[in-house]
């Protein structure tokens, strides 16, 4: 029963309130962090790196915290190079989960490698690198990795984030928890900004934390923005938090506008493939189904030139040859004068189909000369002409 209780969320047991206030006086005895690291401007790149791993393995947002959190201090202290960076970050993140997780969460070597591999990270990890590491983290921080980070109050926090007495927009809330949930999101999402610039270190974690809760509310347009609930637990005013809560709105507005700006190239961009795959589509119509220019009597007699039926038409033209220019042998019944008539004027159609020059229409000219063999299935695929009963290699050389 007792260790059913461990697990529980400590926020919302009995002992929470002991449980925060342990937590409020080690974050009194926390690393001054001075901002001194010869790679600080890699740390950027670090931070991103561990996130991604901390999410691949589902790791609690107190890990992955407690992991930056750790690193940050171990750069501010020594100079690391590059390739013992890249190692640096897989130990804070073992000794962080190790910390923070249950024993199967913790993840594992094989698992870290393939990830870094995934990740296009040059290194290969192995255990006595690994080990070396970690117990160079535990002397650096003297065994202490009871460190606490934003992310151990914010829970805490959220447990009063609303009240009955708020207001959205001016007016009453109806569904308090339809909010809350909606106000977690966005405590989370400032929690998680406020790791990417290292300015936040200079706060305590637990203003940090309620300065989340009290930037959600703004953008939420909840009030008022901070209650008396909030200011008993947290022991913070709104002038404690102004500062930092300025920091937060003003990323959170410069985060809306790139996001904007990428919307909009992205609906540009599809503005402009659309408009292509019309001009595309109008072109390929025009190829495929305009009447050919090519007349394939245009070389033969005169007699044959007037006809544009290639069977009825040949037929009657040979009926009229044979009338306009029959010898004499022929219309006295000649067979032999008859046979070769009929010989003379096939050979006079053969050659013609063989070595009968394709006039190419110009459509297709313009075509195959700008673009080359497989140009539309390249661009489109075939599902592009799927719809449209077009033939996939109309356009292959």
């Amino acid at each position: 029963m007792g260790r059913r209780r461990m697990e529980e969320q400590w926020w919302k047991g009995e002992l929470a309130a002991d449980v925060h206030q342990t937590l409020r006086m080690k974050e009194l005895k926390l690393p001054i962090y001075k901002a001194q690291s010869p790679q600080i401007g890699m740390r950027r790149y670090f931070i991103d790196l561990l996130t991604v791993l901390s999410n691949h393995f589902n790791l609690c947002p107190t890990a992955r915290h407690l992991a930056i959190y750790l690193l940050d201090l171990f750069m501010d202290r020594y100079d690391i190079p590059v390739k013992q960076l890249h190692i640096t970050s897989f130990a804070c993140l073992l000794l962080a989960s190790k910390f923070e997780e249950k024993e199967d969460k913790v993840p594992k070597l094989e698992h870290l490698n393939n990830l870094a591999y995934m990740c296009n990270v040059n290194v290969v990890l192995n255990k006595k690198d690994l080990l070396r590491m970690e117990m160079l983290l535990l002397e650096s921080f003297n065994w202490n990795l009871c460190l606490p980070t934003p992310a151990h109050y914010i829970d805490y926090y959220l447990s009063v984030s609303i009240g009955e007495n708020d207001l959205h927009n001016s007016w009453p809330i109806t569904s308090l928890t339809k909010v809350k949930a909606f106000l977690e999101k966005y405590a989370y999402y400032f929690l998680d900004f406020s790791v990417q610039d290292h300015i936040f270190l200079h706060f305590h974690p637990s203003l940090i934390a309620a300065a989340c809760v009290c930037a959600s509310r703004t953008c939420m347009q909840i009030s008022p923005a901070w209650t008396t609930q909030l200011e008993l637990l947290t022991c913070y005013s709104w002038e404690h938090l102004a500062q930092c809560i300025e920091m937060m709105l003003i990323y959170y507005e410069n985060d809306i506008k790139e996001a904007s700006n990428i919307k909009n190239q992205v609906t540009i961009q599809h503005q402009e493939q659309e408009a292509v795959g019309n001009l595309s589509h109008r072109a390929t119509t025009q190829v495929l189904f305009q009447q050919s220019s090519y007349h394939p009597l245009a070389q033969h007699s005169a007699t044959l030139s007037q006809f544009q039926s290639p069977v009825q038409d040949l037929c009657s033209a040979y009926r009229d040859s044979l009338q306009a220019h029959r010898p004499s042998g022929l219309l006295a019944g000649s067979a032999d004068s008859s046979l070769h008539s009929c010989t003379v004027l096939q050979a006079s159609l053969r050659p013609s189909a063989q070595t009968l020059p394709i006039q190419v229409p110009t459509a297709v000219q313009v075509a195959l000369g700008t673009e080359t063999g497989h140009c539309v299935s390249t661009a489109y695929g075939s599902s592009y002409f799927s719809g449209h009963h077009y033939a996939a290699g109309c356009f292959d050389g």
